[in-house]
């Protein structure tokens, strides 16, 4: 998959260093993997969760953080809408959440 962007996940590792090797991890993985549905995207990460709108919630950390992805199966892209802990997740809307550039 390509993912964009990596910026997103490199600037909130500044912030919460903690979770930047979880983070990169997730990174790892989701650009090597070749998805073509929301099922592959379950057999990569299980916890995955279908938010609406084309929007994915991942659990990152062991639910500590939350990234949630846009992602475009018949082009093979992502888009990191947000990166945040569990917290500020629970206080936006993860299925109307834009790409900010």
């Amino acid at each position: 998959m390509v993912i964009i962007s990596f910026r997103t996940t490199r600037e909130y590792s500044l912030l919460y260093p903690e979770a930047e090797k979880a983070h990169l991890s997730w990174f790892e993985n989701a650009s090597e993997a070749d998805w073509a549905s929301f099922h592959d995207v379950k057999k990569t990460f299980n916890s995955v969760d279908a938010v609406g709108n084309d929007r994915y919630v991942f659990n990152v950390k062991g639910n500590k953080y939350r990234l949630v992805a846009l992602i475009l199966f018949p082009i093979r892209t992502m888009y990191i809408l947000f990166l945040g802990t569990h917290d500020a997740y629970n206080k936006i809307d993860a299925s109307k959440i834009k790409f900010k550039r």
